[in-house]
């Protein structure tokens, strides 16, 4: 891997990242992503562009806007961090290919999604309903998943989810899981193909577990504690791209 062409797809990736803070923050609220211009949420002064350096300018301004001295989120230039740290894994999987853009994405993508169910619990179908066809046509044109995959990605995925729902409420007497982590996994299935699920569902449920219990000790919750679902499943989904081809091509060896 090109030292040199890392840095820049790491730099491309940080300012993705950026824009990535920009919609995580408007789409809650139905607001454009593109109209106004980045803005200070507490003064509402536009950011000039020598603040809007991702990662850079905040260490500069000492984490506060230079207008008003509002403090900001050090979620925002973490954020941009992680998207700048998957655009150089990516890169480092799949060089500069064009699976590299749809790879980049649709993780791009998953990011968004986490942090706004993390604020909210919820998933915005403005991302997962046209995801849903988009990462079909990405697998199949892009990623090589075979067409058939792809297609049984989507109803598998949702599949899964909605059975798991419709069996929780009906034994807890009350709603576990939304329709926007079924959209969600249809989405990852489409993207990766069913046997991805496989893998992805495991991953996420024991993540999910551990971090929920954790949760619920740590703040004296009962198992009542909502948790959201939807960034278990993103991470289960980034874990596919390095670690979910060993898994399953060992899974079907040995089965």
């Amino acid at each position: 891997m090109s030292a040199g062409v890392a840095v820049v797809i790491g730099i491309v990736g940080a300012v993705v990242g950026s824009f990535l803070n920009v919609c995580i923050w408007r789409i809650p609220r139905e607001e454009s992503v593109v109209f106004p211009a980045s803005h200070c949420p507490a003064c509402s002064r536009p950011i000039r562009f020598q603040d809007n350096i991702p990662m850079i300018s905040y260490l500069i301004l000492g984490g506060r806007c230079r207008d008003c001295g509002e403090r900001i989120s050090l979620r925002y230039p973490l954020i941009e961090a992680l998207t700048a740290g998957m655009a150089v894994l990516l890169f480092w999987k799949y060089g500069l290919t064009l699976k590299l853009a749809a790879a980049f994405l649709f993780t791009a993508a998953l990011i968004v999604i986490t942090f706004i169910d993390m604020d909210y619990q919820i998933i915005p179908d403005v991302i997962s309903l046209p995801g849903i066809p988009l990462c079909f046509l990405a697998a199949v044109f892009v990623m090589e998943v075979p067409f058939l995959d792809a297609l049984a990605g989507i109803l598998v995925g949702g599949g899964i989810l909605y059975v798991i729902a419709v069996g929780y409420e009906w034994i807890a007497k009350r709603e576990g899981m939304g329709g926007g982590d079924i959209k969600l996994l249809a989405m990852l299935g489409a993207f990766f193909g069913w046997k991805s699920l496989l893998f992805i569902v495991l991953c996420s449920s024991l993540a999910g577990a551990v971090i929920g219990i954790t949760l619920m000790v740590i703040k004296g919750q009962d198992m009542k504690y909502a948790v959201p679902f939807g960034p278990f499943l993103a991470l289960g989904a980034v874990l596919y791209f390095f670690f979910g081809e060993p898994f399953l091509n060992f899974l079907f060896l040995t089965a």
